[in-house]
């Protein structure tokens, strides 16, 4: 079968600038989310705030990644995505300055609001621009820019806390504000992409994103997002505060959740092509699930041995990320359905998943302890499971909203980033 063309007046050095500005920008987003776990102490004691306010910091990234994600493709139906996503990343790096220089606990939440600007339009922006772009490298492209990622995510993770320890005195402000430099330096290629070519001619067609209500699979995929992406932020914003409570250095906490993040590197990768075989989907999702259950059971009773070994098999329990975003490809029939149910499981999950990183600071305040972060997770797990397993069935959300999509005049639309023909969504 041959491969689909490259877009007309597409050149190798552009095609490789587009492909370098995608991974840079791959990289960038989880770095100011990854930084702040091993620094959550010093940030308590230099903004003088309570628990319950580490875990709204905590917690944060997945409202806005819930909310402003949705800007994406009105955005780029406006203006150049490339040029959206430079723009998203300087605001990026200026959230990430505010924050290391922010006199108090307001300004500082202000500033990871900036920042995770980059990180919410990018999770939106790059697979439409990778569709784009490289249509016949695909998966190539979407897995060099999620291994971007997941290395972006296990370097904070990792480096964090030594640079806070070297640095001395206020040194989290400047462990936080370096990640500001990667931010700038993945703005440049995208200021030099050429203007992409059009879409095929034709009526789109519009995806009426409110009907996406009446599925059940609809919002069993969002809760199985949810969890999943509750799991993964405890796990960051959480476990190396826990294991430093426990009596373990910062750096070494923080290499610990390095060494999780390192392990969804080769996840990303693998797991896609194992979901998209359905009888291997319900045999990887008890995988998944007892991976958790040893990891968080192994934490809970001998958090200071074996501790690589807990957190590595947490990491393979995150392997449900990889999972559910393949299965969003297959639970729907045409491109517009996918795009359409991956932007309201994706906004419904991250709003659901925000009620974890700040309960279980707000548990923590309450009892002095880490008990309620176990119940919430271990309750997470269950709940992963059940939905999980019923996410696995093979069915498709157009069987269950029939009328889904119609003619772009049936209503307010605005056409979807990236999408060939171009992808009409409905905002009403």
């Amino acid at each position: 079968m041959t491969a689909p063309p490259a877009p007309a007046g597409s050149s190798r050095r552009g095609l490789a600038l587009v492909a370098t500005a995608v991974v840079l920008t791959g990289f960038n987003l989880r770095t100011a989310v990854n930084s702040i776990g091993p620094v959550l102490q010093e940030i308590e004691q230099g903004l003088g705030i309570s628990s319950g306010a580490a875990g709204l910091i905590t917690t944060m990234p997945l409202l806005c990644f819930a909310a402003i994600g949705f800007a994406g493709p009105p955005l780029a139906a406006r203006f150049r995505d490339g040029h959206v996503l430079a723009a998203a990343l300087v605001v990026m790096a200026l959230g990430v300055v505010g924050r290391a220089v922010a006199p108090s606990f307001w300004v500082f939440l202000l500033g990871t609001v900036a920042t995770m600007v980059g990180g919410a339009l990018g999770n939106v922006l790059l697979p439409g621009i990778v569709k784009h772009w490289f249509p016949g490298r695909t998966g190539l492209l979407v897995g060099a820019y999620s291994t971007a990622m997941a290395v972006g995510g296990a370097v904070a993770s990792v480096s964090t806390a030594p640079v806070a320890a070297a640095v001395g005195a206020d040194g989290w402000r400047w462990a936080l504000g370096v990640w500001a430099v990667f931010a700038v330096l993945a703005v440049l290629p995208w200021l030099a992409v050429p203007k992409r070519s059009g879409g095929s001619g034709g009526p789109a067609r519009a995806v009426r994103l409110r009907a996406l209500v009446r599925s059940s699979l609809a919002w069993q995929l969002a809760v199985f997002f949810g969890l999943q992406a509750m799991q993964a932020y405890v796990i960051v914003g959480w476990t190396a505060q826990y294991l430093r409570d426990e009596g373990m250095s910062a750096a070494a906490a923080g290499a610990l959740v390095g060494v999780n993040a390192l392990i969804v590197i080769p996840l990303n990768a693998l797991v896609p092509m194992g979901t998209v075989r359905q009888a291997w989907q319900r045999p990887m999702l008890v995988a998944f699930m007892a991976c958790y259950l040893a990891g968080w059971t192994g934490l809970l009773l001998a958090p200071l041995t074996l501790t690589w070994l807990w957190m590595s098999l947490l990491g393979c329990g995150m392997g449900t990320f990889a999972m559910v975003l393949a299965l969003l490809g297959m639970r729907a029939r045409t491109p517009e359905t996918v795009n359409a149910l991956s932007t309201v499981v994706q906004g419904w999950g991250y709003a659901i998943s925000a009620a974890g990183p700040v309960l279980v600071g707000l548990l923590r305040g309450w009892t002095g302890g880490y008990t309620g972060m176990f119940v919430l997770v271990y309750a997470g797990v269950a709940g992963l499971f059940v939905t999980g397993w019923l996410v696995c069935a093979p069915r498709q959300v157009d069987d269950e909203v029939p009328g889904l999509t119609g003619s772009a005049d049936d209503g307010p639309t605005v056409e979807a980033a990236g999408a060939e023909p171009p992808v009409v969504v409905d905002r009403g």
